[in-house]
């Protein structure tokens, strides 16, 4: 089978780019400049430099070009991998707070003299036991979003939720609207679905809504993947104002909204999720990762009710059900007012751990909500994000760059850095450590 003129550019180049030919962040030529020598057209030029990025090879810099990345990173890109044991990831966070292992020992004593234990054992129901869907439906109550059972379906954590939301609403080659800047696991599932995302720009109250109604006269967009309350990873939370224009464009243009409320728990007060402004047309996803445990792999999906039934023949294809005994313990601590208490003293960890970031990068121009678990790093117009990275992590200190989060072939110089994973007295020092090599790298 022939293979197409630019996959042999994009073979060549990204066999010279592993042999180490050109030094860790060496800059490529221009779009036109490898267009003109390899004489392909300048728009496949560009499909050539995105398939290196894809790949994490390259990357791009607004204004400044595309440049060679350091391969001695961990995964970055759209696939995130662990680190070594004894380095600080500021990547991922599973944030605990003290006597949470304690409520999971007495769950485990409670539940081993409970009654039908040989219930546990046995298949689930696809959209979760009767039970589970009521308790989760009375949770999201206190939530601000009522709902009735029937449309709730539990499933193993948000990105479960987020892949059987797709594989049930969407088709391959079907065009996503996402931020800018969106959550890395959204990208992985687009590319594995053959989704394609087309990124709208935003500031830091959210998205541009006018640009949104543009695309979707240009396009066939038939969705929007959002988090209206604590985006992640630059922590606005919609206006109600901004939502209810956000739901007119969706009805305008029949568009499915897909409302990713993990960190909602952070904020108090939010105004209404978008699920309540438009039943209709939001599947609602969230999970207790981040309230609770990143372990405890329990999520909830609550979709309009002639949804449902698709949602549900995804779960059965891939998962069967939830495993009965994790979303037996979150069901009980649904109900006992475990998850409520949790969420409190989370949020009051978060404005501590976000008060010792700004204080640490005072001065520069971080980015992050009061109350969440992240904070955003924009870097000088002479900083290279990649080289940082890789400093910090001979420092045995891991970081995201924008590029794990960007949907646009130009990456902004920045970084991610999760709050919630480290103790509060290892995080100020390793927070200062990232300021120094920040400082250092923008004197070079």
């Amino acid at each position: 089978m022939r293979i197409p003129r630019y996959k042999r550019v994009v073979d060549s180049l990204a066999a010279e780019l592993r042999s180490g030919r050109w030094p860790v962040g060496t800059r490529l030529p221009t779009h036109r400049e490898l267009a003109a020598r390899e004489g392909i057209a300048l728009v496949t030029a560009s499909r050539v430099y995105a398939e290196l990025a894809a790949m994490g090879l390259v990357s791009g810099e607004q204004g400044r070009g595309t440049f060679v990345r350091d391969l001695s990173l961990p995964g970055e890109g759209v696939d995130q991998q662990f680190v070594a044991a004894d380095a600080i990831d500021l990547r991922f966070n599973h944030p605990s707070i003290p006597g949470q292992a304690d409520l999971l020992r007495q769950a485990l004593r409670e539940l081993a003299t409970a009654g039908d234990l040989d219930a546990l054992l046995r298949y689930q129901p696809h959209r979760g036991r009767g039970q589970d869907r009521g308790a989760v439906a009375r949770h999201l109550l206190r939530r601000g979003l009522s709902v009735d059972a029937e449309q709730v379906l539990v499933v193993s954590g948000a990105q479960h939720g987020l892949a059987v939301t797709a594989m049930a609403t969407l088709q391959h080659g079907d065009v996503v609207a996402v931020d800018a800047l969106t959550y890395p696991g959204f990208k992985v599932l687009a590319q594995s679905l053959g989704l394609e995302l087309v990124a709208v720009p935003g500031g830091r109250a959210g998205p541009d809504l006018v640009a949104l109604e543009q695309l979707c006269v240009r396009r066939p967009v038939r969705a929007v993947y959002a988090m209206p309350t604590l985006h992640n990873p630059l922590g606005w939370v919609m206006s109600a104002t901004a939502r209810a224009r956000l739901v007119a464009v969706a009805r305008r243009h029949d568009l499915i909204l897909i409302e990713d409320a993990a960190y909602a728990y952070l904020v108090e007060d939010p105004p209404p999720p978008l699920a309540v402004l438009a039943p209709e047309r939001t599947v609602y996803v969230s999970s207790l990762s981040k309230s609770v445990g990143t372990g405890l792999r329990v999520g909830f999906v609550v979709a309009p009710v002639d949804r449902v039934a698709a949602i549900a023949r995804v779960v059965r294809a891939t998962t069967w059900s939830t495993p009965a005994l994790a979303t037996e313990i979150a069901c009980r601590w649904l109900e006992d007012g475990t998850v409520d208490r949790l969420e409190v003293r989370k949020r009051a960890d978060a404005v501590a751990r976000q008060d010792i970031a700004r204080e640490v990068f005072a001065g520069l121009p971080s980015i992050g909500h009061p109350a969440s678990y992240f904070r955003w790093l924009p870097l000088a117009e002479s900083a290279r994000a990649d080289r940082i990275a890789a400093t910090l992590a001979r420092q045995r200190i891991a970081v995201s760059t924008a590029e794990a989060f960007a949907a646009t072939a130009v990456v902004p110089r920045a970084l991610r850095l999760a709050l919630g994973s480290v103790g509060p007295a290892e995080l100020e020092q390793t927070l200062r450590a990232v300021r120094r090599v920040v400082e250092e790298d923008a004197c070079r």
